[in-house]
């Protein structure tokens, strides 16, 4: 007996495997994370395959046990993995024998690892992508109290990154809830593709045995089976679907904390962050270094490259199954811990941002942040807006050639460009003027942030 006739496979071979292409070829190294998955996958396969004949009542139960008791003894950390046995799905099939006997051997009836990993992937996905959805609220729940307790704070609103117009700083924490909220949606959709069951497909044709594979589908909680069986072993959208999304939330994440850096600064000094999620250096004894969201801004990149990495395994693949495949877990699982790692930072960190509200007020004087309500005002006594916007360009030139604000210059300067130009003016250009008036759905009005933070509360019961 060849040491390959030792393996689950081994009958057709006649010399036993190269030890570093054994070890080349190994998954479990890194699919062994799938435990759970594939041990429902088989006590539901076992249960279908009793249902049909294939199994006695006795050897369902015995096999059931069996994985039960891997199961325990996985999480117990008194299995032993073994790269001879290739992955996840062998050292389990393998223990089981090990444990029941004969009864181990007939779990794998009318199946595949092809469709068994495909099925393992898919159930651990569904989790995960729960999971993340869970941080998701955690951090937009975040979001809403600072966005209600901050909602009659100041900052100057950017273009450019240049001082364009005052706004709410919750209004802007808003703007971040409805970044996350798309990537919720998204994760979502996502999951209705993934929850589609590829068991049963067996290698790529199905199998000769009378499967009941909705059966199996409805005690895993897929919404059905796959349609087709070749597509069902070979498909890994759903893997690329979801680092997509996952990339468009670190994406958002990147932002986020690009502006948590900017407004960390001391050139900005707009926010402190906690010290728990900061940290010093070895050299200079000042440094408060805001690592965190430093950190999550560059994580983007990784997973970038996951989803590259993905839609470059899968470009060229001829139908079905093949071993190109087995890259397709380590960028999806560091994609997923990527995420799920940098929307826990967030979700405990944004709440507890100190926000400092009168350096944020100071900074929105300083650019000519109410130019545009002075416009609109124009425009609102009978100039038409063109006629008002350089009016008012030239207001600003001379208020920059003075040194100070609009609201510092006199009537009778304001009115040297435009006799328009009344006592009231004074009304529209202080920053909380300005903010007040945009006083409509989606606008800056302390009023409406409350609003809409009510309102999301309710609709999302956060």
């Amino acid at each position: 007996m060849t040491e390959n006739q030792d393996k689950l496979w081994g009958g057709r071979f006649t010399e036993p495997t190269d030890a570093f292409v054994e070890a080349f070829t190994a998954s479990v190294a890194f699919d062994r994370r799938l435990y759970r998955q594939d041990i429902a996958g088989s006590i539901a396969h076992a249960t279908m395959l009793t249902h049909i004949g294939i199994l006695s009542e006795d050897e369902k139960a015995r096999i059931i046990e069996g994985l039960e008791t891997i199961r325990e003894e996985i999480e117990a950390g008194r299995f032993d993995w073994s790269v001879g046995l290739e992955d996840v799905h062998m050292n389990i099939e393998s223990r089981l024998t090990a444990l029941i006997g004969d009864a181990g051997k007939k779990l794998h009836t009318g199946r595949s690892r092809n469709d068994q990993v495909a099925t393992d992937i898919r159930l651990y996905l569904r989790d995960e992508i729960d999971a993340i959805n869970a941080e998701i609220r955690r951090l937009q729940t975040g979001l809403l109290l600072l966005a209600e307790r901050e909602a009659d704070t100041i900052m100057p609103g950017f273009t450019h990154l240049q001082v364009a117009q005052p706004v709410s700083f919750g209004h802007h924490m808003l703007a971040w809830f409805e970044m996350l909220d798309r990537d919720h949606e998204r994760m979502v959709d996502c999951r209705r593709r993934v929850n589609i069951m590829p068991l049963g497909s067996a290698a790529l044709a199905g199998t000769s045995y009378p499967l009941d594979r909705f059966l199996t589908a409805e005690l895993l909680g897929f919404e059905r089976p796959c349609r087709n069986s070749l597509d069902g072993v070979s498909d890994r959208d759903f893997a690329i679907e979801f680092t997509a999304a996952a990339a468009l939330l670190m994406t958002h994440l990147s932002r986020m904390a690009e502006e948590l850096v900017i407004w960390a600064s001391a050139q900005f000094d707009f926010i402190d962050i906690p010290d728990r999620f900061c940290t010093g250096s070895s050299i200079m004894p000042q440094k408060k270094n805001p690592d965190v969201p430093e950190l999550v801004r560059g994580k983007s990149g990784r997973v970038n490259g996951n989803l590259i990495a993905l839609l470059t395994l899968m470009k060229s693949q001829p139908l079905a199954y093949n071993k190109d495949n087995q890259e397709d877990k380590e960028p999806l699982f560091d994609t997923i811990d990527t995420v799920r790692g940098s929307l826990r930072a967030f979700a405990d960190m944004v709440p507890a941002l100190q926000v400092k509200a009168d350096n944020m007020l100071a900074a929105a004087r300083q650019g000519f942040a109410t130019a545009t309500d002075l416009a609109d005002y124009l425009v609102r006594k009978g100039l038409p807006f063109r006629d008002a916007h350089e009016v008012v360009g030239k207001a600003v030139q001379q208020a920059a050639a003075k040194g100070c604000d609009l609201a510092d210059l006199t009537l009778e300067e304001l009115r040297e460009f435009s006799q328009a130009i009344g006592e009231d003016v004074f009304d529209v250009l202080t920053l909380e003027g300005s903010v007040a008036a945009r006083d409509h759905f989606g606008g800056t009005a302390p009023g409406q942030v409350r609003q809409q933070v009510e309102q999301l509360r309710a609709e999302y019961k956060l």
